[in-house]
């Protein structure tokens, strides 16, 4: 007999879940359904993401709900887009043999009114998050008098967010005698006050211990200069050529600045942040479910309820402000038994965060080594050689070359061809890390702020005159910096490691390149057209930057326009410049400040060098 209907959930669902490819139910799934099933218990399930919770929940809502009626009989709420469009379509996914089942998202970043809608056609179940569901009651649209279950999903991250309040308020229009679910990864103060005050005698159910991590993640972390970061980020993915993985960043300028800096070195990268359109961050996880971008840089609150099967990695580029966070981040992999891997490249001062870290998840840190270069280009080697050994040979259709590709290699031995074809990828490897310099530092290296990290005042490396050049393209049309690069570098097949600051606004946007690509950019759009319209390209009427790097121009000592420094300061994105200092991040004093997308240094004469050689190319 199927495992899910013996926990007594009936044919119908039964039959879509396996579908689905539910075969077991997980230890989440199994201890609290039987118990969610009688409607009688409030209920509290502390259990890490990636462990089913979904189905924990809406299984026994299917069974509980009377779908002959067309008014709101359960509402979840939850605290982002991403994770209500994500347990809705589970929902439905569940119901698909059931009859009259309507299950509504309501969530910020959509139309308002097309959500309206679809609650005044009817409807069961109501998946939310706070913001948008408490806008629709203030406009009374909907009527939760008869609600009989409330499941609160990631109620700490909730809480986090600062949706108490919303929360509160929410409830309130909801009945007394109502059944109270309550799921979290972990039970701050917070969320036990929530409880209490919501609850009577509530059920509790633990999977694991307390606030602790998934047993089936690994944990290391990599002590590095704050100077090499980047590239020791780079060396760490480069190291693992599968990698499938999710790039934690602290701010949403960070976020952009590193999958811009990826995006020119080569990776298949994007970024996902709060200032992204709905269209856009869908458009970004389209491309990453498909496996079309490798790595995602995220923000946590972006990143809360990605559900993507098989990341590999989670990359804590930057340590979480909150620890609690770092739980969130790492269940991002290692879902629904699978096993991953939970990086932190840290400084140091960060090694108390570390062990922090190690003491709320139960679980201890693997200090691991910045790979070497001959290490990467000996792993990407192999990785090639197992592609070639695995690849599925389309005998059909290469048929036809075959005669044609003999003759061509019928001078060449067994051994020579594969050393040629082997050599065809590791000369590119042995070129781009040759020299290739020790990345890893002591714990007395990370603490100090080593003046090797400050940039020799006038090096110089590429291009320095770059003049600003306006395109009629812009958000209105799902560009954003990442897309607008990726179009600019196609159709004009110049390098993406050339082209300057870009600025996308609304309907137009303004990129940088060099001088000399000028007259290359302009003839290349001469007869482009983009959806049906002309795209026009004109130089912008702010004129040119000779004293600038990819990073953003400067006018009078210091001042950028429009990312915001003035007099050497800079007020936001993780790390700001002061009187011409950094402050965190390892260090660089004087005039001389690092570019925002983490390539050269660079100080107020205009002058740059490339601090390592992994910036030069991606293999």
């Amino acid at each position: 007999m199927n495992p899910f209907i013996q926990l007594g959930i009936r044919h119908d669902i039964v039959n879509a879940i396996s579908e689905l490819g539910f075969e077991n139910p997980t230890p989440i799934q199994e201890q609290s359904i039987p118990v969610l099933l009688t409607g009688s218990n409030d209920f509290v399930g502390l259990a890490q993401t990636g462990t089913g919770k979904t189905a924990a929940f809406g299984l026994p809502l299917l069974e509980l709900l009377d779908f002959e009626e067309n008014h709101p009989q359960a509402l979840v709420l939850c605290p982002t887009r991403e994770l209500c469009l994500q347990i809705t379509n589970d929902i439905k996914n569940y119901a698909k043999h059931m009859n009259n089942v309507h299950v509504v998202a309501v969530y910020g970043g959509a139309s308002i009114s097309d959500q309206l809608r679809q609650i005044k056609r009817g409807v069961q179940i109501v998946v939310a998050t706070p913001g948008r569901m408490l806008d629709i009651i203030n406009r009374k649209a909907i009527d939760f008098s008869q609600v009989k279950f409330v499941v609160l999903d990631e109620a700490d991250e909730m809480l986090n967010m600062g949706f108490q309040e919303d929360i509160d308020s929410i409830l309130s229009t909801t009945p007394d005698e109502k059944k109270t679910w309550l799921f979290s990864a972990t039970m701050p103060a917070e969320v036990r006050r929530i409880a209490k005050k919501y609850m009577e005698n509530p059920f509790e159910l633990t999977m694991g211990t307390k606030n602790t991590g998934n047993a089936n993640i690994e944990h290391e972390y990599y002590i590095v200069r704050a100077r090499d970061k980047y590239a020791a980020f780079k060396r760490i993915v480069d190291f693992n050529p599968d990698i499938f993985g999710i790039v934690f960043c602290r701010t949403k300028i960070e976020t952009q600045d590193i999958a811009e800096a990826l995006i020119k070195d080569g990776y298949n990268a994007d970024s996902l942040h709060g200032d992204l359109s709905q269209q856009q961050r869908d458009k970004v996880m389209k491309r990453y479910r498909e496996r079309n971008l490798q790595l995602l840089i995220a923000t946590d609150v972006a990143a809360r309820g990605i559900d993507v099967n098989d990341v590999t990695h989670v990359i804590n580029y930057s340590l979480p402000d909150e620890i609690e966070n770092y739980t969130h981040r790492s269940g991002r992999t290692a879902r629904a038994g699978k096993t991953g891997i939970s990086i932190a490249i840290v400084n140091g001062k960060e090694l108390g965060k570390i062990r922090q870290i190690e003491r709320v998840i139960g679980k201890k840190f693997i200090k691991a080594e910045i790979p070497t270069g001959f290490d990467v280009c000996e792993k990407q080697l192999f990785s090639i050689v197992h592609k070639v050994h695995n690849v599925t040979v389309n005998e059909e259709q290469i048929e036809q070359y075959l005669p044609r590709i003999i003759e061509e290699f019928k001078d060449i031995s067994k051994e020579d061809f594969i050393k040629r074809f082997a050599s065809i990828e590791f000369n590119r490897f042995l070129d781009y890390y040759k020299n290739a310099p020790d990345l890893n530092a002591s714990v007395e290296e990370g603490r100090t702020r080593d003046r090797d990290d400050r940039p020799e005042r006038g090096a110089s490396s590429g291009p320095s005159a770059y003049t600003r050049l306006f395109i009629n393209l812009g958000s209105v049309d799902e560009f954003n910096r990442g897309d607008l690069l990726g179009y600019i570098c196609n159709t004009t097949k110049i390098s993406g490691r050339t082209v300057g600051k870009i600025d996308v606004k609304g309907v137009y946007s303004f990129f940088e390149v060099p001088h000399e690509d000028v007259e290359k950019v302009m003839t290349a759009y001469k007869e482009i057209e983009y959806k049906g319209r002309p795209v026009r390209i004109e130089i912008s009427g702010e004129g040119t930057s000779d004293n600038r790097s990819s990073g953003g121009g400067y006018r009078g000592g210091g001042e950028r326009r429009e990312g915001g420094y003035r007099g050497g300061e800079r007020r936001e994105g993780g790390g700001g410049y002061r009187g011409g200092e950094r402050r965190e991040g390892g260090g660089h004093r004087g005039s001389s400040e690092r570019s925002s997308s983490g390539g050269g240094f660079r100080d107020f004469s205009g002058k740059s060098r490339e601090d390592r050689p992994e910036r030069r190319r991606r293999f």
